[in-house]
């Protein structure tokens, strides 16, 4: 997993400690400019985590050791560092007994231990679970769940149980706290596209045996997506590229794009194997957030201002997602306003959200002219009601 940087919160101008972590995100034109930094970054040390969207590249560092060398390589470019968008959002769990909460979400997330007690994905895309310990008592059901999509063999071996619910993907952990682990399917029958896997977006993650080979496939993923104006996700991880649509994006409508996403697939997919990389289709992984809500509209416009989210332009769908594809993804359904016991009751799960430390004052300003009640602030955390009571806290520092 990596080390943290602790006790920083600046390294050098275009940096930032978000979550413990050195973190930076230049400005892209394009995916093929931004591939042009990530093949930069990933020559300096095959630890480095790089993030490459349409709009630019999030780079992520163990240590402060290489942050010059990225800030460097980036002005070459012309890339221009902004960190302002930085953020990051974590799940936390409260429980009575954290132990049997994380033993049940780590074969569902198939994530691993955590520096910090928690659960912490090891690909480091998804986000982490920390578990807190609490003694409030709360037997109603959550207005908060998570949704995990696996592919069907992984759904299979982690299944804790006999699912529940319409889905019949339902399960719910020892405190009650409920999971829709949803097996995934091949992305088509297609023999060109067996690399893909569908788990709400189509990803293929393709293990890699050296940076040069990282980098030539970043390069080759983000000239295939220009040439069709597709905005690609591609991760970088050691030994791996990850390459995804985002969730929903392979759809026709998504983009209003002349575009099959699998003849993309395809050529993504044909690319990746005449450089060598060989695809792990076990990997691929999705999760997000699901809200219940009485007033879907005003929850939703709280949530969208407070994380500077993009709500889906597609009408009947209530996703917010981060504008560069970072962090989950969050939905919105509606909850009976008559239950109000468990409209009262408080949460056994909230969000954190982690920012620069100059920017904790300016978001917590956000969240509260949207409708958020301040409910209890430090000098680092900021405790936030939604107007339902949902709960967000804005850290801020290492």
């Amino acid at each position: 997993m990596g080390s943290t940087v602790s006790g920083r919160t600046e390294i050098g101008a275009d940096w930032r400690v978000v979550d413990g972590v050195a973190t930076a995100w230049f400005d892209a034109p394009s995916l093929i400019e931004g591939a042009a930094l990530a093949g930069r970054v990933v020559e300096l040390s095959a630890e480095i985590v790089v993030d490459l969207r349409a709009t630019g590249v999030r780079v992520r560092l163990d240590s402060d050791e290489h942050a010059e060398a990225v800030s460097a390589a980036a002005r070459e470019l012309g890339l221009a560092a902004n960190p302002a968008v930085l953020q990051h959002l974590s799940v936390v769990f409260e429980s009575a007994n954290p132990s049997a909460v994380m033993g049940f979400w780590r074969p569902v997330l198939d994530y691993a231990p955590g520096e910090d007690g928690g659960l912490a994905d090891p690909l480091r895309r998804d986000p982490a679970i920390r578990i807190q310990q609490s003694t409030e008592p709360r037997p109603l059901r959550n207005r908060i769940h998570l949704d995990v999509v696996r592919p069907a063999a992984a759904v299979e071996q982690a299944r804790p149980g006999e699912p529940s619910g319409p889905y019949g993907a339902c399960h719910t952990d020892p405190d009650g706290n409920e999971v829709d682990l949803v097996p995934g399917d091949a992305l088509t029958e297609r023999v060109g596209t067996a690399d893909w896997q569908a788990v709400f977006s189509a990803m293929a993650c393709y293990r890699v045996t050296s940076p040069a080979q990282q980098r030539d496939l970043a390069a080759a993923a983000a000239t295939l997506a220009d040439d069709t104006r597709f905005p690609l996700l591609v991760d970088l991880r050691p030994g791996l590229v990850i390459i995804d649509s985002g969730k929903d994006q392979a759809e026709d409508d998504a983009h209003g794009l002349d575009l099959d996403f699998t003849d993309l697939a395809a050529n993504l997919q044909r690319a990746a194997r005449a450089l060598g990389a060989t695809a792990d289709p076990g990997l691929p992984r999705f999760v997000q957030l699901f809200l219940d809500a009485a007033d879907v509209a005003a929850v939703r416009a709280f949530w969208v201002a407070a994380l500077g989210y993009t709500p889906d332009r597609r009408a009947g769908v209530t996703d917010i997602h981060d504008p560069r594809r970072l962090n989950p993804v969050l939905v919105f359904q509606e909850l009976d306003a008559s239950d109000t016991d468990r409209r009262r009751q408080r949460n056994r799960i909230h969000v954190e959200l982690a920012v620069p430390s100059d920017l904790a004052r300016a978001r917590l300003a956000t969240a509260l002219a949207a409708g958020g009640r301040l409910l209890d602030e430090s000098e680092d955390r900021r405790r936030i009601a939604d107007p339902e009571g949902n709960e967000l806290v804005i850290v801020s520092g290492a």
